[in-house]
Protein backbone atom coordinates (compact mmCIF):
# COMPACT_ATOMS: atom_id res chain seq x y z
CA UNK A 1 0.00 0.00 0.00
CA UNK A 2 1.11 3.21 -0.86
CA UNK A 3 2.14 6.07 1.48
CA UNK A 4 1.99 9.75 1.56
CA UNK A 5 4.61 11.77 2.84
CA UNK A 6 4.45 15.36 3.89
CA UNK A 7 6.28 17.84 5.38
CA UNK A 8 5.87 21.80 6.39
CA UNK A 9 9.70 21.71 5.34
CA UNK A 10 9.37 21.50 2.26
CA UNK A 11 7.12 23.65 -0.63
CA UNK A 12 3.69 22.45 -0.85
CA UNK A 13 2.49 20.79 -3.51
CA UNK A 14 0.52 22.98 -6.25
CA UNK A 15 -1.30 20.34 -8.53
CA UNK A 16 -2.22 16.56 -7.96
CA UNK A 17 0.79 14.70 -6.41
CA UNK A 18 2.44 14.23 -3.05
CA UNK A 19 5.46 15.75 -1.90
CA UNK A 20 6.71 12.41 -1.39
CA UNK A 21 5.35 8.52 -2.05
CA UNK A 22 6.82 5.49 0.05
CA UNK A 23 5.82 1.58 -1.03
CA UNK A 24 7.85 -0.78 1.36
CA UNK A 25 11.16 0.37 0.85
CA UNK A 26 11.16 2.64 -1.66
CA UNK A 27 10.80 6.17 -1.25
CA UNK A 28 10.17 8.56 -4.34
CA UNK A 29 10.28 12.38 -3.75
CA UNK A 30 8.51 14.61 -5.83
CA UNK A 31 10.27 17.39 -7.98
CA UNK A 32 11.98 19.74 -5.29
CA UNK A 33 12.70 23.30 -6.63
CA UNK A 34 14.77 26.35 -4.89
CA UNK A 35 11.57 27.47 -3.35
CA UNK A 36 11.75 28.42 0.43
CA UNK A 37 8.89 26.71 2.34
CA UNK A 38 8.20 29.17 5.04
CA UNK A 39 7.85 32.42 2.39
CA UNK A 40 7.54 31.27 -0.66
CA UNK A 41 10.35 32.99 -2.69
CA UNK A 42 12.91 31.88 -4.94
CA UNK A 43 16.35 31.69 -4.04
CA UNK A 44 18.26 33.93 -6.23
CA UNK A 45 20.71 32.52 -8.60
CA UNK A 46 21.51 28.57 -9.90
CA UNK A 47 23.23 27.94 -7.19
CA UNK A 48 20.84 29.06 -4.39
CA UNK A 49 18.09 27.52 -5.70
CA UNK A 50 20.58 24.02 -6.08
CA UNK A 51 20.95 24.72 -2.16
CA UNK A 52 17.51 25.15 -1.58
CA UNK A 53 16.21 22.82 -4.10
CA UNK A 54 18.53 20.06 -1.74
CA UNK A 55 17.43 21.13 1.46
CA UNK A 56 13.83 20.44 0.41
CA UNK A 57 14.18 16.89 -1.22
CA UNK A 58 16.77 16.38 2.37
CA UNK A 59 13.16 17.32 4.41
CA UNK A 60 10.82 14.76 2.79
CA UNK A 61 13.44 12.36 2.96
CA UNK A 62 13.60 13.00 6.79
CA UNK A 63 9.34 13.36 6.74
CA UNK A 64 9.82 9.85 5.96
CA UNK A 65 12.92 8.77 8.12
CA UNK A 66 15.06 8.81 5.42
CA UNK A 67 18.34 10.91 4.43
CA UNK A 68 20.43 11.45 1.93
CA UNK A 69 22.70 8.23 2.24
CA UNK A 70 19.25 6.93 1.35
CA UNK A 71 19.49 8.08 -2.26
CA UNK A 72 19.84 5.80 -5.04
CA UNK A 73 19.14 8.29 -7.85
CA UNK A 74 18.18 11.99 -8.77
CA UNK A 75 16.96 13.34 -11.86
CA UNK A 76 18.22 16.79 -11.84
CA UNK A 77 16.64 19.31 -14.58
CA UNK A 78 18.37 22.80 -15.17
CA UNK A 79 16.71 25.46 -17.33
CA UNK A 80 20.38 25.69 -19.28
CA UNK A 81 23.56 24.39 -20.20
CA UNK A 82 25.35 27.41 -18.61
CA UNK A 83 23.93 26.24 -15.28
CA UNK A 84 25.56 22.56 -15.00
CA UNK A 85 28.84 24.52 -13.43
CA UNK A 86 27.01 26.13 -10.35
CA UNK A 87 24.32 23.59 -10.47
CA UNK A 88 27.52 20.66 -10.01
CA UNK A 89 29.59 22.68 -7.46
CA UNK A 90 26.72 23.27 -5.09
CA UNK A 91 25.58 19.16 -5.99
CA UNK A 92 29.24 18.18 -4.94
CA UNK A 93 29.62 19.87 -2.07
CA UNK A 94 26.09 17.77 -0.74
CA UNK A 95 27.59 14.44 -2.01
CA UNK A 96 31.56 14.65 -1.18
CA UNK A 97 31.84 11.32 -1.01
CA UNK A 98 29.95 7.90 -3.04
CA UNK A 99 27.00 10.49 -4.88
CA UNK A 100 23.56 8.47 -5.73
CA UNK A 101 23.04 7.72 -10.06
CA UNK A 102 22.11 11.21 -11.49
CA UNK A 103 20.67 12.17 -14.80
CA UNK A 104 20.89 15.89 -15.31
CA UNK A 105 18.95 17.27 -18.25
CA UNK A 106 18.43 20.74 -19.64
CA UNK A 107 14.14 21.60 -19.95
CA UNK A 108 12.26 24.44 -19.62
CA UNK A 109 10.92 25.22 -15.87
CA UNK A 110 7.76 27.82 -14.31
CA UNK A 111 8.71 31.16 -14.70
CA UNK A 112 12.11 32.04 -12.52
CA UNK A 113 12.63 28.70 -11.64
CA UNK A 114 16.27 27.49 -13.05
CA UNK A 115 16.86 23.80 -10.72
CA UNK A 116 14.27 21.17 -10.18
CA UNK A 117 15.41 18.05 -7.93
CA UNK A 118 13.81 14.84 -7.96
CA UNK A 119 14.99 11.82 -5.70
CA UNK A 120 14.71 7.77 -5.32
CA UNK A 121 15.52 6.31 -1.98
CA UNK A 122 15.50 2.92 -0.65
CA UNK A 123 15.69 1.94 2.53
CA UNK A 124 16.24 -1.35 4.67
Amino acid sequence: MRQTISTDAAPAPVAAYAQGSRIGSVLAVAGQVGMDPATGAVADGVAAQTEQALRNVRSVLQAAGCDLEDVVRMDCYLTSQEHFAPFNEVYARWFPGDAPARATVVVGLADGLDVEIVALAVTE
